[in-house]
């Protein structure tokens, strides 16, 4: 049933690259015969983690985000990279570098394509539990972070009213607000 909607694609190039991410243009085939381009971003997977402390309280970090020119609160987060084949262990990679923290236990929350009509990305997302603080921020070059707790209700209000407005993190804290509390 799948075939009959499925495009064919006729060759691929890199059309831009950069550092996060590269633009891939593609020849296809649509089901009726057509042919033409069809550009997307690539950008892999990553992972996100909602971390609670030993308090019970959540791991939240605040970042500039350039493309919106504002600091964005939301959750550790970020790209597998090459060698990494196992989300669960970069969960925990990304964790430490960006809080700091590192947890007890890490158990898969989700796993989500959130924009695949113009990306591959993909988001697992990861709850970590007994989170403590055990070392100093690990940053990339290109991240400036600032590290905070809060409790949950408060962390789900924001998602509600609009102040946090991270869509990777208020997923998350939406899906454990909804199926796992």
């Amino acid at each position: 049933m799948d075939e009959e909607l499925a495009w064919e694609t006729l060759g691929a190039e890199t059309a831009y690259a950069c550092p996060g991410f590269d633009v891939i243009r593609e020849a296809v085939r649509l089901p009726d015969g057509t042919e033409g381009e069809f550009d997307y971003v690539r950008n892999g997977d990553s992972v996100v983690i909602l971390p609670f402390t030993t308090d019970g309280d959540v791991v939240v970090i605040e970042e500039w985000r350039q493309p919106i020119r504002r600091v964005n609160r939301g959750l550790p987060a970020g790209t597998m990279e090459a060698e990494d084949d196992d989300p669960q262990v970069t969960a925990a990679r990304e964790l430490r570098e960006e809080t700091g923290y590192e947890a007890d236990t890490l158990d898969h929350l989700y796993t989500g394509e959130p924009a695949n009509g113009n990306t591959d990305y993909v988001f697992h997302y990861y709850v970590a539990q007994g989170c403590e603080a055990t070392a100093d921020q690990d940053l990339d070059h290109n991240e400036s972070i600032r590290v905070d707790t809060t409790d949950f209700d408060s962390l789900v209000q924001s998602v509600r009213d609009g102040t946090l407005r991270d869509g990777r993190a208020a997923l998350g804290i939406m899906y454990y607000a909804l199926f796992e509390r």
